[in-house]
């Protein structure tokens, strides 16, 4: 199995017929295949099983997968967004589901909760954790992913609108007394940052949702 950019928007994977290739991605995210490749729904909770499907049925971090195995090489790609590829080696991807492209056979799923309510981006108290050893895709809506480390002397904190996943020994945490809103406009409505500590990376996007 081998993963590759296309293009910056189209994630190409090569499937070699052993149970470790298969692949689960986004459901509806194949723009092309060839070779002799099936597609079926993941199942309950992308997955995960009944006690995935449970939690995110509970918490509404619902995450949508279809099972593709096979020989052959498929193409995936979600709305023209730009496609991050990371490799785990037992590290934890934290993300939003609708951020999530493609997962290895290697890689399970799980949601957390990750503290009180953000802003009006819809982040949640919960978020799917992505654990174990491959490689994964996530995507990104809003321009080129951009990679910003996080250090245990160098906190950050980024608008909850431009934020992607995390990787790392990362913990989040929601900061409400933000005042550079004002100075752009957006005060109105629930001023919430999302803040990083720790040490690892954290991926955002140029443009807000």
């Amino acid at each position: 199995m081998a993963w590759r950019l296309q293009t910056p928007r189209v994630l190409v994977v090569e499937l070699d017929g052993g149970k470790d290739s298969a692949v689960r991605a986004a459901s509806g995210s194949m723009v092309a295949y060839e070779g002799d490749v099936a597609f079926k729904s993941a199942g309950m909770g992308g997955g995960g099983g009944l006690r995935a499907a449970l939690k995110q049925r509970v918490t509404g971090e619902s995450l949508s997968l279809m099972d593709v195995s096979g020989r052959g090489t498929v193409h995936f790609a979600v709305d023209a967004g730009y496609v991050l590829v990371l490799d785990l080696a037992g590290q934890t991807l934290k993300a939003e589901s609708e951020a999530i492209l493609a997962l290895s056979a290697g890689l399970r799923t799980d949601v957390t909760f990750t503290g009180l309510q953000g802003a009006s981006s819809g982040q949640g108290l919960f978020t799917t954790t992505v654990t174990g050893h491959g490689p994964a895709a996530l995507i990104s809506l809003g321009g080129p992913p951009i990679a910003l480390r996080v250090g245990p002397d160098c906190p950050l904190v980024v608008d909850p609108d431009a934020y992607i996943g995390c990787v790392g020994d990362v913990r989040q945490s929601f900061v409400t007394d933000v005042s550079w809103r004002n100075l752009v406009g957006e005060s109105s409505g629930e001023a919430f940052s999302l803040r990083f500590e720790g040490e690892g990376v954290v991926y955002i996007q140029p443009e807000e949702r």
